[in-house]
């Protein structure tokens, strides 16, 4: 049986650096959102924290909840689903567009912030 390769140009990527940066994207998120990065950031520490702020970056992580979920689910699905994971074109382009998620996720953390600050 012969296995014919669907890599038209002749470059390969290992899917492992795709799904590190999906990993290190999450964690980054996670530590923006639930470890309090965003709010230290944009609002303070201590007795210098705006809790008007807070409560704003607080909105801004509920909104960047959604596209982080949707960028989870499509990165376990990616490599869940035996016809996407040994479909190398198809791997590559889910696992590029979680990341693209991921970052649109902290972008509305990072915008968001800005304007909870203001």
């Amino acid at each position: 049986m012969q296995v014919i390769s669907e890599r038209q140009n002749g470059w390969w990527v290992s899917p492992a650096l795709p799904t590190i940066a999906n990993c290190l994207l999450a964690v980054l998120w996670a530590f923006s959102t639930a470890g309090g990065w965003g709010e230290a950031a944009f609002c303070g520490e201590g007795v210098q924290r705006d809790p008007i702020c807070a409560s704003n970056v607080e909105f801004v992580v509920t909104l960047s909840l959604a596209p982080a979920v949707v960028a989870a689910a499509v990165v376990l699905v990616s490599w869940a689903l035996p016809g996407v994971r040994r479909r190398p074109q198809r791997l590559d382009a889910l696992l590029t567009m979680a990341a693209a998620i991921w970052v649109f996720a902290e972008g509305i953390l990072f915008v968001g912030g800005y304007v909870a600050k203001a």
